[in-house]
């Protein structure tokens, strides 16, 4: 550190005493400018280290209240993508901004004030380090963490209804089959924590806004949740196209049900498949081979709640 002649070290910005009042007027300045409330550049700091001990501090957390994949909150990026997730009323910790010049900024900035989302201002260079070098057109949308239930807390209920994922990558397909779960009164969702999609930006679109009221849950290992969830009395089912029965004639279905859904090139699993208590088919007369993961498990939940409230 430089020093200056006969008055020691040059002290830092923030420590003189002009610091703290000229980031306070760059911010109503800023607030100004956008129509909102705006933190400063050590606001938005003060932020990025409270999310970094929240990510340190994960691994104390109960079995119930667990962190999505990944150690770094996903961000959404480019002003189109932003807009559109906020518009979805995907979940968000933090909206950064380096200016408000273009319409579509200023539109996501609107809706994140609405929310209760914090507005951060960001320099461009800043921005491309939070983004890892992505394109962000000057906007970035830091989403919550997502907490995932444990698997039993979706045993609730007399008769639960609980649909397993076995296979599926692509989280627009997760967002599809929570929402039909939630149009078809499923207790909850369960996916394996590896090879598998997690709740991202993606899945909280497709949904919908369907995951704030569907749980979903992550098990170390499909095959020996669906054996505790045959203990707890439940009839596993998987949907295959192989299967012997047609899945609206379960009789079975009307008790606590399990329905597992592969995905459209792979189906279940064998290990998954020999675990089920019963594979059960979607009939197609028509000219498709298969269906998509999530129009198949839209299909079979249907089936299935016929059968529940018949």
């Amino acid at each position: 550190m430089p020093k200056r002649k006969g008055k020691g070290p040059t002290p830092k910005a923030e420590d003189r005493h002009w610091h703290g009042k000229r980031q306070k007027a760059r911010a109503v300045k800023n607030s100004r400018r956008t129509g909102t409330d705006t933190l400063g550049p050590g606001a938005a700091r003060a932020a990025r280290k409270a999310a970094a001990d929240a990510a340190k501090g994960a691994a104390g957390r109960p079995a119930g209240a667990r962190r999505a994949n990944g150690e770094t909150p996903e961000l959404v990026t480019g002003r189109n993508p932003v807009v559109e997730a906020l518009r979805a009323k995907v979940p968000g910790s933090a909206l950064y901004v380096t200016d408000a010049r273009d319409e579509r900024i200023r539109e996501a900035i609107q809706i994140a004030a609405d929310r209760g989302i914090p507005l951060l201002e960001a320099g461009r260079t800043e921005l491309d380090r939070l983004t890892d070098g992505a394109v962000h057109q000057g906007i970035a949308l830091q989403v919550k963490p997502y907490r995932y239930a444990h698997p039993d807390d979706l045993l609730r209920g007399t008769r639960p209804l609980i649909v397993a994922l076995d296979g599926i990558t692509d989280p627009r397909n997760l967002g599809a089959i929570v929402r039909s779960a939630a149009a078809f009164g499923a207790s909850g969702v369960v996916v394996p924590e590896r090879r598998a999609a997690g709740v991202t930006a993606g899945a909280w679109k497709t949904s919908a806004g369907t995951l704030a009221t569907v749980p979903v849950a992550q098990t170390t290992n499909l095959a020996r949740q669906l054996k505790a969830y045959q203990k707890a009395g439940c009839f596993v089912a998987g949907l295959d196209a192989e299967g012997g029965t047609a899945v609206g004639d379960l009789e079975i279905a009307d008790g606590p049900f399990v329905l597992v859904v592969g995905s459209e090139g792979k189906g279940i699993g064998r290990l998954v498949a020999e675990t089920c208590d019963l594979l059960v088919t979607i009939p197609m007369p028509g000219r498709a081979e298969s269906l998509n993961a999530g129009v198949a498990a839209g299909v079979a939940l249907y089936e299935v709640s016929r059968r529940r409230s018949s």
